[in-house]
């Protein structure tokens, strides 16, 4: 018997994005982790799954306001297939978890009476597969989650049939971790997992959650990574913004495929300006990278580099616009302001003001080095040859 389903996790509903600033662009990024269930909704009718696994972390924490909590039934609803899910870290489901309250049972049975959280570690089976889930009931978990899949019990009652086992786990394991993947946390030491010690041959897929990349760690272990990117990659094996649609038969290898779900655009560029026309060459970049888009790309940069005054106000008119567009700018700008020999001549030797020319000269003998007081006064220089290129 073969098998179809999506395997996804770390949606991390009501995530808060406390690094973007602006409350309206806060909001867009909360909304797309909703409107992505949309997306895996069609992909799971369009792969004709057989229903949809949720490895971990449904939820940004066990405290979701009622609104995300409403939202998330409705979307998962409208999947229409069963839905089978685990709590992972950030939605852990120990005592008073979210899967608990009051609210969401009652929205749950409303809106997605297709859904089942899985607290228990037990077999499940369904009518094309068997299902193993490893549920955290804790946000750090000292023991193994899989652990019990090892004991033979795991198994009883399912001598001789023939559909595929799937297990279903959140955390990191023995030979990748994810805790370089949090930026809100280093995680290491907990919710190990050892997939080497499970007995041979007996699953047919690990389906795993935490890591917020897409990786494949054996034949038949994944992580499908993030439906839609929340944060700035850390390699370029950081392959985030995808479901997994699989298809296995017991015994068989399981048939992977990638398939990408992510809208929002999160790039990192790190800059080094060897001359004045490297700005234009950055735009060029930046062009290249993001064309007109407003409101849908988070960019980290990290500039560096010397430039000269008039390429200096060139670039901060730059990322004066980027900011606008983007939801985000993050920027670690070390660029140094070397005015070149002529624009510190039209500064100092202006015979039709020599006022400007006497406080340019001042701030030039202040300037060089590598003290703040020089860095003050090359900024100086700089805004002085803006406003003067401004009248």
């Amino acid at each position: 018997m073969t098998t179809r389903f999506i395997h996804t996790a770390d949606w991390q509903l009501g995530k808060p994005f406390a690094g973007v600033q602006d409350l309206a662009k806060r909001a867009v990024l909360q909304h797309e982790r909703i409107a992505v269930l949309a997306r895996i909704a069609a992909s799971a009718r369009a792969h004709r799954a057989d229903f949809v696994v949720v490895a971990g972390d449904a939820f940004d924490s066990t405290h979701a306001t009622k609104a995300t909590v409403a939202a998330a039934c409705s979307a998962i609803g409208a999947m229409r297939v069963p839905v089978y899910l685990i709590p992972g870290n950030h939605d852990h489901g120990g005592p008073g978890s979210l899967w608990e309250q009051s609210f969401f049972r009652r929205e749950a049975a409303e809106l997605c009476p297709n859904l089942q959280v899985l607290l228990t570690p037990a077999a499940v089976e369904t009518e094309t597969a068997v299902l193993f889930p490893c549920p955290l009931l804790r946000r750090h978990e000292a023991t193994d989650t899989t652990a019990w899949l090892r004991a033979s019990s795991a198994l009883a009652n399912l001598a001789g049939s023939e559909k595929p086992r799937i297990v279903i786990a959140h955390g990191s394991t023995q030979s990748f971790g994810s805790a370089s993947d949090d930026d809100e946390g280093d995680e290491a030491g907990h919710n190990l997992l050892d997939l080497n010690r499970l007995p041979p041959g007996t699953f047919d897929y690990i389906a795993l959650g935490d890591w917020h990349g897409t990786k494949q760690l054996a034949t038949s272990a994944w992580y499908c990574g993030t439906p839609e990117r929340d944060r700035f990659p850390k390699g370029a094996d950081h392959d985030a913004g995808n479901i997994l649609a699989v298809s296995v038969g017991r015994g068989t290898v399981a048939e992977v495929q990638r398939i990408p779900t992510g809208r929002m655009g999160w790039h990192r560029l790190e800059i080094t300006f060897a001359d004045d026309d490297s700005v234009r060459q950055f735009a060029a970049q930046l062009e290249a990278l993001l064309g007109p888009r407003t409101g849908e790309d988070l960019l980290r940069l990290e500039l560096q580099g010397s430039l000269g005054l008039e390429a200096t106000t060139r670039l901060e008119h730059l990322l004066e616009s980027y900011e606008a567009r983007l939801i985000r700018l993050k920027s670690v700008n070390r660029t140094v302001v070397a005015p070149s020999a002529d624009e510190l001549a039209a500064l100092t030797t202006r015979a039709s003001d020599p006022l400007v020319a006497r406080v340019a000269s001042k701030l030039v003998a202040r300037a060089s080095g590598d003290t703040e007081d020089a860095a003050i006064a090359r900024v100086a220089l700089r805004e002085l040859h803006a406003q003067i290129h401004a009248a």
